[in-house]
Parts: C-alpha cells; sequence; structure tokens
C-alpha cells in the first residue's frame, strides 16, 4: 500500500513539473569579473535542489560518524546491563534451586558487572539484591566469616523510598541469620534499627519471638506471641498452644513468690483464666508456700468448671488439690458443689477429698479419696496422693493394717 501512494505522489509531481516547467523559458545569469553565465532556468532549479540535498546527506553522514562513540558506548553500556541482570536472575534460581556455591558466584560476578555499568553503578537495589544473594548463599554453605563481611560491605541507602524496602529486608535477613547461629543479642540489636511501622510485621514479630525465647524471657516474647496472634500468624489451635506453653515456661523460670506474682500480673486475662496456666500458677504459689495466692487464681475457673471441659477441669481440680494447705470453710460449699455436680469425674473427687483431709472431715474424705485413687484414668501421681491421704486418715483412726494397705497400694501405681 506504500508503494502505491509513493508512486501516486510520484505521478503527481511529474505532471505539475511537466505543467509549470514544461514551457519555463526563463534563464539563470551569473557575472563574475567581467564574465557571464546564463543558465536555465529549470536547470538552476534542479542543481540547486541536488546540491541541498548533497549537503543535507553529506552533514547528517558526518554527524552520525561524529556521534558513532555514543550509541557504541550505550550499546556496550545496555549489554553488560543485561549481562548483570541475567547474572542476577541466575544467583536467583540457582539459590532456590539449592545449589548455594553457584548462586553466590553468579551473584557475585553481578557484583562485579555493576561497577561497569553506569546505570546500575548508583542502582542500590541492585546491589543490595546481589550482596543479599551472596551473603545468604555464604550462610547457606556455613561460612559465616566471609557472610558478615559482605554484609558489612553492603551500603545502606537511607530512607529515601527506592531504598527502605530492601534496607528493611536486609536488616530482617541479617536478624533471622544471627538467630540461626544462637546470637540473640545480635539478632534484637539488628530488630531494633527497623522503624516503627517495619518492627510490626509479622515477620519481624516472629523474629522477636524467636530472639526472646532464644535468651529465655518468656514473658516478653508471650507478649510478642500475643501480638502474632492478633496478627492471625498463626492458626487459633497452635496460637493456644504457643501462649499457653510461653506463660507456663515464664511461671516455670521464676524462684520466689514476689516474681510469681509479678509474673501473674503481667499475664493478660486470656493467659489468667487459662485453666493449665492458672493450675501452674498455683502449684507454684504452693511451692513457695503462699498456697492461698494460688487458690484465688484458680476460684474464677472454679467457679465454671462446667466451661472447661474434661482437660481444663482435671487441671484445674488436680491444681487445687496440691495447693490446699491451709484452705478456709469458704471453699467447702464450692467443693461439695462441685463433687455433687461430677460424681463420677476423679480429678473432682480427687480434689473434694484433698479438701476434706484438710479441714480434717475425715467421714467425709474417705468415700471420693477411695474414689480417686481406685480410678486408673487418673493421673498416677493423684492417686498416690489420694492413697496416701487415705493412709493418713487410718493413722488418725488407729487403723495401722489399713494405714499400711494403702501405703501399699500407692507404692504399687506405676
Amino acid at each position: 500500500m506504500r508503494t502505491v501512494i509513493w508512486l501516486v505522489l510520484l505521478f503527481a509531481v511529474a505532471v505539475v513539473a511537466a505543467l509549470t516547467l514544461g514551457d519555463n523559458s526563463g534563464l539563470a545569469s551569473f557575472y563574475w569579473n567581467g564574465w557571464r553565465l546564463d543558465l536555465s532556468l529549470n536547470f538552476f532549479l534542479i542543481v540547486a535542489i541536488g546540491t541541498g540535498f548533497a549537503m543535507l546527506t553529506a552533514s547528517q553522514a558526518l554527524y552520525a560518524l561524529l556521534g558513532l562513540p555514543g550509541p557504541a558506548r550505550e550499546w556496550r553500556g545496555l549489554r553488560l546491563e543485561r549481562t548483570a541482570q541475567a547474572a542476577l536472575r541466575e544467583a536467583q534460581a540457582e539459590f532456590f534451586g539449592g545449589r548455594y556455591s553457584r548462586a553466590h558466584k553468579a551473584a557475585q560476578r553481578a557484583i562485579g558487572l555493576r561497577q561497569d555499568v553506569g546505570i546500575l553503578a548508583d542502582d542500590h537495589e541492585f546491589r543490595m539484591l546481589a550482596t543479599l544473594l551472596a551473603a545468604g548463599s555464604l550462610h547457606r554453605l556455613q561460612d559465616r566469616s566471609r557472610r558478615d563481611e559482605l554484609l558489612q560491605q553492603a551500603p545502606r541507602g537511607g530512607r529515601r523510598a527506592g531504598n527502605a524496602a530492601v534496607d528493611d529486608g536486609a536488616r530482617l535477613l541479617a536478624a533471622e541469620w544471627a538467630l540461626d547461629d544462637g546470637d540473640g543479642p545480635r539478632a534484637e540489636a539488628l530488630l531494633a534499627e527497623l522503624q516503627p511501622g517495619v518492627a510490626r510485621r509479622t515477620q519481624a514479630l516472629r523474629l522477636k519471638l524467636r530472639a526472646a525465647r532464644l535468651e529465655r524471657r518468656p514473658l516478653d516474647a508471650l507478649q510478642t506471641a500475643r501480638l502474632l496472634a492478633n496478627h492471625q500468624a498463626f492458626s487459633q489451635t497452635a496460637a493456644l498452644g504457643l501462649l499457653r506453653s510461653l506463660a507456663i515456661e515464664a511461671l516455670d523460670a521464676v524462684h520466689d513468690a514476689d516474681q510469681l506474682r509479678s509474673a501473674w500480673q503481667r499475664f493478660d486475662l486470656a493467659d489468667q483464666r487459662d485453666p493449665f496456666v492458672a493450675a501452674r500458677a498455683a502449684r507454684r504459689a504452693a511451692a513457695f508456700d503462699v498456697p492461698d495466692e494460688g487458690r484465688a487464681w484458680l476460684r474464677p475457673l472454679w467457679d465454671r468448671l462446667d466451661t472447661l471441659g474434661a482437660d481444663g477441669r482435671a487441671e484445674v481440680a488436680l491444681a487445687l488439690a496440691d495447693s490446699a494447705a491451709g484452705l478456709g470453710p469458704d471453699w467447702l460449699a464450692r467443693v461439695e458443689a462441685a463433687q455433687r455436680s461430677y460424681p463420677t469425674d476423679a480429678s473432682v473427687q480427687a480434689a473434694a477429698g484433698a479438701v476434706l483431709v484438710e479441714r480434717q472431715l475425715w467421714g467425709k474424705a474417705r468415700r471420693p479419696l477411695e474414689q480417686a485413687g481406685q480410678d486408673s484414668r487418673l493421673l498416677p501421681r493423684a492417686r498416690r496422693q489420694a492413697w496416701r491421704s487415705l493412709a493418713r486418715l487410718a493413722t488418725e483412726e488407729g487403723d495401722q493394717a489399713r494405714a499400711l494397705d494403702c501405703l501399699t497400694r500407692a507404692a504399687a501405681i506405676d
């Protein structure tokens, strides 16, 4: 189609030239130093147009020749840039493919090519990505010294929009590697450098949780885990198990009653209402000779035993049995009500028996203790405690034979 258009235009020009120049009898006269040159006007126009076209073509050719080094330089730079980008992509592919030696070599090649490319020389993001790939490969290869050397050589790009993301990613990766090395303080120092918004991200919180657990600070780990649970970083079941284990770990880490109170006060209400956590706290309080405080922590749960489930009810009941020392008469009504509500629950019967023994109600204590001691579903420790309490009752009644039999039964429980 373009050829047809050009032919039509050519015909049109020929027709116009024939109509305007065919009968043109004009002359172009040139005078120089006594000489005169006469040319046909048509010939003069053709020569003038041809000369102009030739000069234009020559000037364009000269400009292209003089400007040839620029395009050549751009072409070489573009080729080097493509080579550097290809090396970076190769490093990524090798890294994700598990070939870390090759990934490190490709990343180092990309870093070296960056110096020769003007566009990439100032590209902070490109250099950081290549450096992180090289350092990550060395981390996988357990070459910590060279990894740390690479990280120290990596520049920081400030808080510019294009650089902040990759710098934050570098800090998060460095913190994760420090945790893999077991260096909790270094990981926490790197996490402290993060901006507040970045520090609240799920990955940063996960690393803070790992660091707190590594440094054996279960209370700090518990607070971080709760933030992660609020971010829905875990399933509901996993979050419950993690929070419970951290709370119990915090309780096990205390060394006196004051530390126990402080830890309990730092718990959220959800932790304090967890039957397993409250049961462990009550047992720890009993171990520190403050069982009354442990019973106070158990009371809200005891008042709603029906909502705890079988496992939670058993934990609370057995914890009450372990912390029954010095129990006052205010608990009798609660325990007897629970005993009537759960006549076949061995853990509740064991708790009732322990409370009745503590209150020296020997006649009422015998039946629930026998039921608890004979129930094989109950924990061996609770069964042994029930038989020892029965032996104590028999001793109080002067029945030494029965006391010996109860102690024998307690000793026979694995």
